[in-house]
């Protein structure tokens, strides 16, 4: 990925529970709500390189989690695939339509469209 900080929210949304309280709260900080590594540290109380070494090692691990299980590349995929999909059953509807007009397909494709929207989280094309 090109926006390391999208990939790292990413990461942390999919890993983001097996870091420690003190990195997610130091990533959270860093990575969601903007705040400079000096205004961190005031927030935590600790060193501005401890709270740089505190956000390096979560996103080392983050990385290295990504790296066994793969979650978020294959979460990827499968949005891709579900907006081709989504898309292919808009087409399908399209001829049928126009052409087939026919009941069962129609049916089907209704089916396969809620399906969908329902692992695309309900989003549609």
């Amino acid at each position: 990925m090109k926006n390391k900080p999208l990939e790292m929210c990413l990461l942390f949304d999919f890993y983001g529970e097996m870091l420690t309280d003190k990195q997610k709260e130091a990533f959270d900080l860093y990575y969601n709500e903007d705040l400079s590594l000096t205004e961190i540290s005031e927030h935590l109380g600790i060193t501005r390189q401890g709270v740089r070494d505190s956000i390096v090692r979560a996103e080392h691990a983050l990385r290295e989690m990504e790296q066994r299980l793969g979650l978020v590349a294959r979460y990827g995929k499968v949005d891709a695939l579900v907006d081709s999909m989504l898309d292919d059953v808009r087409r399908l509807r399209i001829v049928n339509s126009n052409q087939l007009r026919n009941p069962e397909f129609s049916r089907v494709l209704a089916r396969l469209d809620e399906n969908l929207k329902a692992i695309a989280g309900g989003r549609t094309l």
